[in-house]
């Protein structure tokens, strides 16, 4: 325990001091923590760090099952499961036969070599795809769906590798417990932590209370059958899961506490990569490679096949191409029971450290990668799918053109109908290709970030375009789009709010926080006597004028 604590407190400090260099730099934390680590690893003993290590990944996939959101995940989960087991079935066999034929290894750390080789990451990727699936973009919900089912996969190789003996006698017994305590997970989750929530009555902390004891009670349940205590943390997660407000005080607490154990998790990784023999150099930099270039190449080219466009598949898979943390639990599972080789267990740290590295990096350069490379290979065939589920009206012209067809688009399209406007609706989201196609009169299933769409679009015929994205990037990229239709945007805040206007938005919309902020300046202003109330008027009304002459500020009885 004194050891246990003793590397702890080397963590955290270290952690501190490279993280307040991160920050002065304004630069990603990952890499510094794991700089942090191999500083640590020269005090630190490697047992101590082994098993922070796996203290810290049990409660990171505990918060990757607490945070799943199921609706999300399930608008593009058949999709995911596709390109999820094109992968495997592809980059699996390709690594196991390197691993085979190439290093020599047996048919055991083969397998372990395969496995490092086809699951990525969910924290690396989470972590740098938080915009996006916070503002639920195609690419942000592919990616998260194919890290679950990642998860669930390793989770199960995690279940079946935990046995000291490959016999089936005690292989079925581990799948069994592990089924077990998912099935338990899910049974709280329908009934038992909503009665939870419904004792405690308003006390966020009676909550958090209960879910803690909840976790604890499942990683003695999978302590007591033997399984890894990540299988139990992920099924606490599953099971303290909430749908609605009720749990949103143990969402906050857990987000307060979940840097606290990333922490631990990086610096640990860091620290467990050891100075590497020329033999452990070519195992992880074939590992590497395996990770950053077919992974990605095989899920971007399985999403094409399926029908997302080009950008959406690249952004998909490029967030896809780290060594999974879980992966590492597999390694460092396969360690303490003797079953890996010392070579590829150490190539599996550094190639995990290096790739999440990487990914951290290579995030600034996605993009221009995109538009210089990407785009021109498969320019023909985006165009190709564009054109197939795609249908604009040949005479079409003076219309508006309505980027995203959610609740805002819908209602869009409903207000262009009752006016008799014409329109065209450009969406990106096979989810909502169906719904497009039978609502509307003149749409377009592209990505608003590529150059083709709008050509089918006749964004250059257009009067005004509207986006009912609030994500930064696609409204620079509107705004990049050679037309002279007035534009309006939305922004999550008005300081990116006053960047687009800056930029030639005509107008750009943000919802609550700029009506707040509009308010509070209005006061201010009559109460210092600094805004002329009629001057205010004439504004609004001219504001208002402008909405008219679009059709959209008449109310239609």
């Amino acid at each position: 325990m004194t050891e246990l604590i003793t590397a702890l407190a080397v963590v955290f400090i270290t952690a501190g001091v490279f993280l307040l260099i991160a920050n002065h730099l304004s630069l990603s934390s990952i890499p510094f923590y794991l700089l942090a680590g191999l500083v640590a690893g020269q005090i630190v003993d490697e047992p101590a760090l082994i098993e922070l290590a796996q203290w810290g990944i049990a409660f990171l996939v505990f918060t990757f099952g607490f945070r799943t959101d199921f609706s999300s995940v399930e608008s593009v989960i058949r999709d995911a499961e596709t390109a999820a087991v094109t992968q495997i079935l592809v980059v699996g066999p390709i690594a196991f036969g390197v691993a085979s034929l190439v290093f020599g290894f047996g048919l055991e750390n083969a397998v372990y070599f395969a496995i490092a080789a086809t699951l990525s990451s969910t924290i690396v990727g989470a972590r740098e795809l938080e915009q996006e699936i916070r503002s639920n973009l195609v690419h942000g919900r592919l990616a998260s769906s194919v890290h679950f089912f990642d998860d669930l996969l390793a989770i199960g190789l995690i279940v079946v590798l935990s046995a000291e003996q490959y016999t089936s006698t005690l292989v079925t017994s581990k799948i069994g417990y592990g089924v077990i305590l998912l099935l338990i997970a899910f049974l709280v989750y329908r009934h038992g932590f909503p009665l939870l929530v419904r004792l405690s009555g308003d006390s966020d902390e009676l909550v958090m209370m209960g879910s803690i004891s909840i976790l604890i009670a499942f990683l003695a349940g999978a302590e007591l059958a033997g399984v890894s205590i990540v299988v139990g943390a992920f099924a606490a997660g599953i099971a303290i899961r909430g749908d609605d407000v009720s749990s949103l005080g143990v969402r906050n607490g857990i987000a307060s506490i979940r840097d606290f154990f990333v922490a631990i998790f990086f610096v640990t990784l860091g620290a467990l990569v050891a100075v590497p023999s020329p033999g452990v150099l070519v195992v992880a930099a074939t590992l590497a490679a395996l990770v950053l270039f077919v992974n990605p190449l095989v899920l971007m080219l399985s999403f094409v096949y399926e029908g997302y466009d080009a950008r959406t598949a690249f952004l998909s898979s490029t967030s896809l191409n780290q060594v999974s943390e879980l992966s590492l639990v597999i390694a460092i599972q396969a360690y303490l029971l003797g079953n890996i080789s010392e070579t590829l267990f150490d190539a599996i740290i550094l190639s995990a450290a290096a790739t999440m590295i990487l990914t951290s990096v290579a995030r600034r350069y996605e993009e221009p990668v995109y538009r210089s490379i990407v785009e021109r290979l498969v320019a023909g065939r985006q165009t190709r799918k564009i054109d197939e589920r795609s249908s604009v009206a040949d005479d079409l012209r003076n219309h508006v053109v309505i980027v995203g067809y959610g609740r805002q688009g819908r209602r869009l399209v409903e207000t262009c109908e009752r006016l008799d406007r014409g329109y065209v609706v450009m969406e990106n989201d096979p989810v909502l290709w169906d719904d497009m196609r039978a609502e509307c009169r003149d749409y377009v299933f592209g990505d608003a970030m590529s150059s083709s769409p709008w050509e089918k679009a006749r964004v250059a015929e257009a009067e005004l375009v509207i986006s009912t994205v609030d994500h930064h990037p696609v409204s620079e990229a509107i705004l990049e789009v050679d037309t002279d239709a007035d534009v309006i945007l939305r922004s999550e805040t008005s300081e990116d709010a006053r960047v687009l206007l800056e930029a030639g938005a005509t107008y750009v919309a943000v919802p609550n926080i700029l009506a707040g902020e509009h308010l509070e300046e209005l006061v201010d202003g009559t109460r210092t006597g600094e805004t002329d109330l009629h001057a205010l008027q004439e504004k609004h009304a001219d504001h208002l004028d402008t909405l008219e002459r679009y059709g959209f500020g008449t109310r239609v009885e």
